[in-house]
């Protein structure tokens, strides 16, 4: 196994012989990639923004409902006892489904994330495949799968930098 390793790492130090800047394989971090870029950033923020807007929403709605109980709880001792039973039930149907709304609303700002890198990932692909064509590279690996490499192969920086170039932020592109 480790003699299979050494060839790996000395094919990749050296490439073929003779060749100017070849590296058969090449190194990116995929979660760096994207984060790290100005798309990565900006939906990182626009997501930020969208759960500050959901934490406050569910504060009010957290306050209001507080109230509406400390109402009903105060109507009680005047109500007979189904029709507080059928307040009561209302009340506990209502929050149950405020629950559900705003869950998929949390839910919905989870899956724009998802959403957003593989966007990204289609928009920057014609970049990375410039990169492996300048470097002679047949494949790029994500650096976490890698056992052990060198930092001549990673090309996260590279790429980062010309994603910025190529897409900025992705802000007025379409999907």
């Amino acid at each position: 196994m480790w003699r299979a390793l050494a060839l790996v790492i000395f094919v990749a130090l050296t490439g073929p012989v003779g060749a100017q800047n070849v590296t058969p394989v090449l190194t990116l971090n995929q979660e760096e990639l994207f984060l790290q870029s100005q798309f990565g950033q900006r939906i990182r923020s626009d997501i930020a923004a969208s759960s500050a807007e959901l934490a406050a929403e569910n504060r009010e709605i957290e306050a209001a409902l507080m109230a509406e109980e400390q109402a009903l709880t105060a109507e009680r001792a005047n109500l007979p006892v189904d029709e507080f039973r059928e307040k009561a039930q209302a009340f506990d149907e209502k929050v149950t489904s405020i629950r559900t709304e705003q869950d998929a609303k949390g839910r919905a700002i989870g899956r724009k994330n998802d959403e957003a890198q593989q966007v990204f990932f289609s928009r920057v692909a014609t970049v990375l495949l410039t990169i492996m064509q300048e470097r002679g590279a047949l494949a790029i690996l994500d650096e976490r799968m890698v056992f052990l490499s060198v930092d001549s192969i990673d090309i996260t920086d590279l790429a980062i930098a010309r994603i910025d170039a190529a897409i900025g932020d992705g802000t007025g592109q379409q999907p």
